[in-house]
């Protein structure tokens, strides 16, 4: 089959890349663009490439409208998003850029209720789904109500937020309410919305995710269900590595549909979980909503190409069925996944002994630039460090005359 609209990927990075390869491996033409035309994944074979001022607010909205009256003209393009930011202001701006481009999102509010962790935490609740309970605090008189969780407990923020990301890890995971209370007090000094949350004893390979696509009548296009083996950093971080988990698909598959089709929730999302170490039960961490997740493309190695059936279904096209295969292919970040392995005592290749292959989120034979240009980036920054560390400190020089 061949196609004549393209897909505009919104946001290089890992998530992006392994997007737009996923298209490729379909025949799509695709676009990916984001803010920093130096990002490696920027130069990959399987896109063209194009610079946007920003990819959230008004600097998205003007450059894909710009784009729509120039390069896409009278195409309107299949968008994919990456990144949160992205799909609030799609979200937000849906009724100028609906005329221009293709996309399936859940109403504005169910966009707004999930993106917020409180938020998804009510909805869950609310339908009867397995979540551990969750404090919301707002102010350092919102501490007392630590007391009602049981250590140990996550501490993260609320939603999205810059200045945190900038001086905080992206989760914290606290042994006792007093270190709980001291961390927070912090936070707030930056941000005053955090939620803390009961913790879900395993490691990180008790990690479960299911991926999936819903059309904009709710039905189920494509679902994959993936495991964790190692996060960066351990236990708090995003996903270093990750294999197939078919045994696991028909549960998460239903628990995660019925959230989504009862909280009315479309296009592109995903459901992560934790299976407690001690009961065996699954329990929802949190959900990805408009936007496909940092590790993707696992799902596309292994047959289910999430990026090509949402692609098809914006066209009313039929998407392919899954393709079975017996030859598991894991998926990783090198570099994240050599850290944690060595932060937890663990041997480099533990946990891909059942994979037939382990494909490197960056580095192919078949598109070997976006490798190359970060594998560049780390020696000149390296070198950089060294020279810093030579000329050492800068001492202030005095002279008569």
């Amino acid at each position: 089959m061949s196609f004549d609209i393209p897909a505009a990927v919104i946001g290089a990075g890992i998530n992006g890349l392994g997007v737009a390869r996923s298209l490729y491996r379909a025949r799509i033409p695709t676009w990916i663009l984001d803010g920093d035309p130096g990002r490696p994944e920027m130069h990959t074979r399987t896109a063209r490439s194009h610079r946007l001022a920003g990819l959230h607010g008004s600097a998205l909205v003007e450059g894909l409208l710009a784009l729509a009256r120039t390069i896409f003209e009278g195409r309107r393009p299949v968008l994919l998003l990456t990144q949160e930011e992205s799909v609030k202001t799609v979200s937000d701006c849906r009724d100028q850029l609906l005329p221009h481009y293709r996309f399936t999102l859940p109403p504005a509010e169910v966009v707004n209720l999930l993106l917020r962790k409180q938020g998804f935490q009510g909805a869950a609740e609310h339908l009867g789904a397995p979540i551990p309970p969750l404090v919301h605090v707002c102010t350092v008189q919102d501490l007392p109500s630590l007391r009602r969780l049981n250590f140990p407990v996550v501490v993260k923020p609320n939603a999205r937020n810059a200045e945190y990301a900038s001086l905080f890890k992206k989760a914290y995971r606290v042994e006792r309410v007093e270190d709980a209370q001291i961390l927070i007090t912090q936070i707030l000094r930056v941000m005053p919305d955090v939620v803390v949350q009961e913790w879900t004893e395993g490691p990180d390979s008790n990690i479960f995710f299911c991926l999936q696509y819903l059309s904009a009548r709710g039905n189920v296009v494509a679902s994959f269900t993936g495991r964790k083996l190692r996060s960066w950093p351990p236990q708090t971080g995003g996903t270093a590595s990750c294999v197939p988990a078919p045994e696991m698909s028909e549960e998460l598959s239903r628990v995660s549909e019925s959230f989504f089709r009862d909280s009315g929730v479309v296009g592109m999302a995903g459901m992560e979980y934790k299976r407690n170490a001690r009961t065996g039960k699954f329990m929802m961490v949190e959900p990805t909503i408009g936007r496909t997740d940092y590790q993707e493309e696992i799902a596309s190695l292994n047959g289910v190409n999430l990026p090509a059936a949402a692609y098809c279904s914006e066209l009313d096209l039929p998407v392919q069925n899954a393709l079975s295969s017996t030859r598991v292919a894991a998926w990783r970040v090198a570099a994240d996944d050599a850290r944690s392995a060595a932060a937890q005592g663990q041997k480099a290749h533990a946990g891909f002994e059942n994979a037939a292959t382990v494909v490197d989120a960056l580095w192919r034979w078949s598109d070997p630039l976006p490798w190359l240009y970060a594998s560049m980036q780390r020696l000149r920054r390296s070198l950089q460090g060294r020279v810093a560390r030579l000329k050492g400190p800068v001492r202030a020089t005095w002279s008569k005359r």
